[in-house]
């Protein structure tokens, strides 16, 4: 069984010889990595997936837990709907049950201004028939009656679901195995061969794969990697801090975000918390290089960002990261197989004091483990799932910025079917690569 946080600690499951060619070749092990392999398999590809460390050990089994379809954007909406019936079909095939649940999601509001903001995101989201609803704060108090926190009224979502990350990805891992999908841990790809522009194979430490076709699904290292290639797209990563309580009584069976910390039920009776306005920014050569693309979203959230000088050695956008480096020699996804960020001991604290002090009856909050992530971001808030024009044959799907769990599933869907040149069933302008180059103002998508 896989333990977590998952390390370099954690036994390759994952062995296989590299194949001299293949039809597709995924890169990044994540959810969206893993699930767009199983796609291109299902469909009678050869597919080979690489992963620089171990299966979902980044972000894919750190993030919250939640399969939600509440406050999404509404590009991101019916994608997260199909997502949440994927959830349903995946997990009785898998080999361990990955505790799905479906016990809704519930924001609450402490003024006004929330309640409006929630309200216009229902208004708009009615047209896909979304369960969700506004509460008054008599509702609020009905559904989670031990809550001390004062709130004018909530959004809630009673469809929305929630399982544990750690378990689900490499499970659905093994299921890709199963479909014919050649997994590869610990093999980092290096560079792309490009022949006329377009995608012939790909170089990877044990040696070059003949293929046409690359979906690169590699979280916070999308944009290093493209940037090698002269590919640029403008996304940086924030470390966010989570706990993993010890077991207590339930408050609420799904996930919810209050004052100060959002918490979602777990299968093991404990709750997994994360600050609901925290979150640490490394700066770095890349957050100076697109910090006019993300003025938006840096003042929108700015009372929840905490600036740090710089990233540890060998984070995507250290300064003295690598930018440049051949087929021949290491890469930077060697000398950093699995990023595993250090907590924010202070946020730690913190969190279970909040939890403690909304609800008063839990007594001390034991913290069990703790650990955090580095969450992929875009200058909007939303992902990039596209074809790259200048590429033939190179599709990116990454940018998930802390949605990609719950949505995994029907992302991956999508880009497999994009790699392969079918119609992927959604309109995805809102997702087009293009859209940091071609003018186009940049438009939030909605935080919690």
């Amino acid at each position: 069984m896989t333990s977590f946080p998952i390390t370099t600690a954690q036994p390759i499951e994952h062995a296989n010889d590299l194949p001299a060619e293949t039809d597709f070749v995924v890169i990044g092990g994540g959810i969206i990595g893993v699930t767009t392999a199983w796609t291109l398999a299902k469909a009678g590809h050869r597919v080979t997936l690489l992963e620089k460390g171990r299966i979902a050990a980044e972000q894919s089994s750190r993030n919250w837990g939640w399969i939600r379809a509440q406050g999404r954007d509404l590009g991101e909406l019916p994608i997260a709907l199909e997502a949440q019936r994927l959830w349903g079909e995946i997990a009785p095939q898998l080999d361990c049950d990955i505790g799905l649940t479906q016990g809704g999601t519930l924001y609450l509001a402490e003024d006004e201004e929330a309640l409006g903001r929630y309200q216009g995101w229902l208004d708009q989201a009615k047209t896909y028939q979304v369960s969700s609803r506004m509460l008054t704060a008599d509702a609020v108090r009905d559904l989670m009656p031990s809550a001390r926190q004062t709130v004018v009224g909530g959004l809630h979502t009673p469809t929305d679901c929630r399982a544990e990350p750690w378990l689900a990805v490499p499970a659905i891992a093994r299921l890709a195995a199963q479909a014919g999908v050649t997994l590869v841990e610990n093999c980092a790809v290096r560079t792309l061969d490009r022949e006329a522009g377009r995608i012939t194979g790909v170089v990877t430490e044990r040696g070059r794969i003949k293929t046409p076709a690359v979906v690169l699904a590699g979280g916070a290292w999308s944009s290093l990697f493209l940037r090698r290639h002269g590919i640029a797209l403008p996304q940086l990563s924030v470390r966010a801090t989570v706990v993993q309580t010890e077991p207590l009584p339930e408050v609420f069976a799904g996930g919810a975000v209050g004052r100060n910390v959002a918490f979602r039920r777990r299968a093991d009776g404990g709750y997994t918390l994360a600050p609901s306005t925290r979150h640490d920014f490394y700066i770095g050569p890349d957050s100076l290089r697109h910090f006019r693309a993300f003025q938006p979203i840096f003042r929108r959230d700015r009372r929840s960002t905490r600036l740090q000088p710089m990233a540890p050695r060998g984070f995507p956008d250290a300064w003295g990261q690598a930018r440049k480096w051949s087929g021949d020699s290491e890469s930077p996804f060697e000398r950093m197989r699995v990023l595993n960020p250090t907590p924010n001991a202070n946020l730690v604290k913190g969190m279970a004091r909040d939890m403690a002090a909304m609800f008063p009856h839990l007594g001390e909050v034991r913290v069990k483990t703790a650990w955090a992530g580095m969450i992929d971001a875009l200058p909007d808030d939303v992902p990039v799932v596209d074809r790259v024009a200048s590429v033939p044959g190179l599709t990116v799907a990454t940018g998930m910025c802390g949605h990609g769990f719950g949505i995994g599933p029907a992302f991956g869907r999508i880009a497999a079917e994009l790699a392969m040149g079918r119609d992927p069933g959604h309109d995805l302008d809102r997702f087009r690569f293009s859209r940091f180059s071609d003018g186009s103002r940049i438009e939030l998508g909605m935080a919690p």
